[in-house]
């Protein structure tokens, strides 16, 4: 490459980084107004989902993480609740012994429930179902014959 176009491709890259750093990225994900009121909420220490006005029938545990030195966090519903704290007015305890399983304890205490993740527990009725329903898993490997 000569001389002369070593230096205009010097002078190009220098104008288009000087145009790049004029540009302001602002706030990606959400607009000013909406970010001042989540700072505020977050000062006035709100939280950010409103309670539920109505109780789910049905419980699901999605997940458990489970930490070696503070509390435990389980998924209910597809929400996180930390330990401690209740979700659709049901308390939940994490057990240390079993890892596998949550127990889930309603409006009496006579009413509980030990739940794998992955199990829903249908309040009204009682009954647990497993995450297959009741049905069968089935394995097919190709290439190999029918026994």
């Amino acid at each position: 490459m000569n001389r002369a176009a070593q230096l205009m491709l010097g002078l190009f890259l220098a104008g288009a980084s000087a145009a790049c750093a004029a540009q302001e990225l602002g706030r990606l994900f959400f607009t000013p107004e909406q970010r001042e009121a989540l700072d505020a909420r977050r000062k006035a220490r709100i939280p950010d989902k409103p309670a539920a006005a109505a109780q789910s029938p049905a419980t699901r545990i999605d997940g458990k993480v489970t930490r070696s030195g503070g509390n435990s966090t389980v998924w209910v519903n597809g929400q996180p609740v930390p330990e401690g704290d209740e979700a659709d007015g049901l308390r939940l305890h994490p057990g240390r012994s079993d890892p596998t399983r949550v127990t889930v304890s309603g409006d009496k205490e006579k009413n509980r429930v030990r739940l794998k993740v992955g199990e829903t527990w249908d309040r009204g009725t009682g009954e647990v179902q497993d995450v297959i329903g009741g049905g069968e898993v089935r394995i097919h490997r190709r290439g190999s014959a029918a026994r």
